[in-house]
C-alpha cells in the first residue's frame, strides 16, 4: 500500500525493522537499508534498470531477506516544490510495485540528495570512477537518513 502521508506510514509499521531507502534514476535504482532500531542508513548498490519485472525482482531478492518493513522512495521534487515528469514516473514505479508486494511504501523529498552525496564521496577523496559507481546508493542513503531523522524526532515529539 502506498502512503503518501508519511504519518499513515509510520503507522503501519511495526516498532522495529529494516527499511528500504530508493534513489529512483533513469537508468539506476540506488538501494540502502536501516538497521531494524531505523537509526542509521547503509548504501548497499546500485541496480541497473531494465524493465520494470527485473528491478522489481531485484529490489525483492533484498527485501525477503533482510526482513523489509517499509520502503521510502525519494521523491524528485523541482526545487520549488511541484511535481514534474520524474515525479509522475516515481509514483507510477511505486503503484506497479504496490501491486508485487505487501510492504507499505511512501515517499521522502529527495531534493539536492544527490548533491549531497556527491560533496560526501569529494570530502572523502573518492576517485570520479568510484563516485560513478557509488553515488546512486549513497544518494539513496540520504534520502532514508532523512526519513529516518524525521522518525526520531516525532518518537521524541519535536517534528521538523
Amino acid at each position: 500500500m502506498i502512503h503518501p502521508d508519511t504519518s499513515d506510514f509510520i503507522a503501519e509499521l511495526p516498532s522495529v525493522g529494516a527499511l528500504m531507502g530508493l534513489d529512483l534514476g533513469t537508468k539506476t535504482i540506488g538501494v540502502a537499508v536501516s538497521d531494524t532500531l531505523r537509526s542509521v542508513a547503509t548504501p548497499i548498490l546500485t541496480i541497473n534498470r531494465k524493465k520494470f519485472t527485473g528491478d522489481a525482482e531485484a529490489l525483492e531478492a533484498i527485501i525477503g531477506p533482510r526482513a523489509i518493513c517499509g520502503i521510502v522512495i525519494g521523491m524528485p521534487l523541482n526545487m520549488d516544490g511541484s511535481r514534474g515528469p520524474r515525479a509522475q514516473s516515481t509514483e507510477a514505479f511505486a503503484r506497479n510495485m504496490a501491486t508485487r508486494t505487501i510492504v507499505p511504501i511512501t515517499f521522502w523529498d529527495e531534493r539536492l540528495s544527490t548533491v549531497a552525496a556527491e560533496r560526501a564521496l569529494l570530502e572523502a577523496d573518492t576517485s570520479r570512477r568510484r563516485r560513478a559507481e557509488v553515488i546512486d546508493h549513497v544518494a539513496a542513503s540520504y534520502i532514508l537518513q532523512g526519513f529516518l531523522d524525521r522518525l526520531t524526532h516525532m518518537r521524541r515529539g519535536r517534528v521538523p
